[in-house]
């Protein structure tokens, strides 16, 4: 497996990360989609996202494996307000289900967390499902539990699930 920053997205990518996006929704995440996510839909989200990587204003993250395929994928959204400077928020940690348990999701928390570092941020905020597997990852990846959120947003499927905010001190300059 091979983690790289993505600085541009073409077509054929935004359909590898469309397809990351709805296995991960048709698992049941909630990443901000409902169900039924078609193909059209979640490549649209992703090329939605090209002005704003190509700019520099967010880090696209992807694992790779050896053949190429994307595994999952991570942003580190680096655009703030002017008086947050040095923060920057992860935003949609993806991991298709052929790729879990293998360490992708570490692997990807990790380059997001350098990246952040080499662009100068120090607090990193992040939100996820309350309960999930992604929530026991951070943890377990040193991320502070900052609160809990009841009734935040819908499962895929339906039903309210809350979400769990979480922050992290990185780099050596705490702004």
């Amino acid at each position: 497996m091979q983690i790289k920053r993505l600085t541009h997205l073409d077509d054929a990518t935004c359909a590898q990360l469309a397809d990351i996006l709805i296995d991960c929704v048709e698992g049941g995440a909630s990443v901000s989609f409902m169900l039924p996510l078609s193909q059209a839909r979640a490549e649209a989200f992703w090329q939605g996202l090209r002005a704003s990587v190509e700019a520099g204003e967010r880090a696209l993250l992807v694992a790779e494996d050896a053949g190429g395929q994307l595994l999952g994928t991570v942003q580190v959204v680096l655009a703030q307000p002017e008086n947050q400077p040095h923060r920057a928020d992860i935003a949609k940690l993806l991991v298709h289900r052929r790729g879990r348990r293998l360490g992708v999701g570490q692997a990807l928390m990790e380059a997001a967390e350098r990246a952040a570092i080499d662009e100068g941020k120090s607090v990193l905020v992040l939100d996820t499902a309350t309960g999930g597997d992604a929530e026991r990852l951070y943890q377990r990846l040193g991320w502070q539990r900052t609160g809990q959120v009841p009734a935040y947003a819908l499962w895929p499927a339906g039903g309210l699930c809350a979400t769990t905010i979480f922050h992290k001190r990185v780099g050596d300059c705490y702004g």
